[in-house]
């Protein structure tokens, strides 16, 4: 009787942990070009899929180097000549591993942007334009605490509930940071050390606490 108890419990952890994977829940996929400034397709795909199925199932693509690297996506292609390939993003975090190899969890956006490398650079660690990610999903699933840095003013405030974080001082190490920095009007990413995220912003943070897609698609400000 305890081996047949044992062995309906191990049955039912593991359908449960295959329901998981293959995914209640949804994600969003996003895609751009030239930086952001034209958005080309909003969709929401399922959760559990990979980030190249996910845009398989929502695009035309071609892939080179056995399905690994998004060569075009509707007719739009990466050209070494002109400097313009496919980029993209997980909750505003520049992608470390190949969409095929990349698993979208609920919650995750996926952000393929068409831009001139040339001119941004081959790699932009982290963009502010899915904010308030990664403060909410994270990346592969790890999700860190979130900290606003700045006085604790009402806006400060304001956006620590949105982050689902806490205002302070200062940042504990690994925590992803949203700093509240004076000078000319500006929102900008950068990765830490060891992974963490840290979005510098100087503006009305009242604002952006109100409406956190108002910098929707952007990689900085100005």
């Amino acid at each position: 009787m305890i081996r047949r108890s044992l062995l309906v419990v191990a049955a039912a952890a593991l359908l449960a942990g295959c329901g998981g994977r293959a995914g209640s829940g949804r994600a969003t996929l996003w895609v751009t070009r030239d930086e952001g400034a034209h958005v080309l397709l909003v969709r929401t795909v399922p959760a559990g899929e990979t980030a190249m199925q996910a845009l398989e199932r929502s695009s035309k693509i071609s892939t080179r180097y056995g399905g690994r690297y998004v060569q075009s996506i509707d007719g739009i292609s990466g050209s070494l000549g002109s400097r313009h390939d496919w980029f993209y993003f997980v909750n505003g975090i520049e992608a470390d591993r190949g969409a095929a190899e990349y698993r979208l969890r609920p919650g995750d956006v996926e952000w393929w942007d068409y831009r001139d490398w040339g001119k941004v650079g081959e790699t932009v660690p982290a963009v502010v334009g899915a904010f308030p990610e990664p403060f909410l999903h994270g990346y592969g699933g790890k999700v860190r605490p979130a900290v606003v840095v700045g006085p604790a003013s009402a806006g400060a405030r304001a956006l620590a509930r949105v982050v689902h974080g806490r205002v302070a001082a200062s940042a504990p190490a690994g925590a992803n940071v949203l700093r509240l920095v004076g000078g000319p009007h500006r929102f900008t990413a950068r990765v830490l050390p060891g992974g963490a995220v840290e979005l510098d912003f100087s503006g009305d943070a009242a604002a952006l606490a109100r409406d956190p897609s108002l910098y929707r698609y952007r990689y900085e400000v100005p």
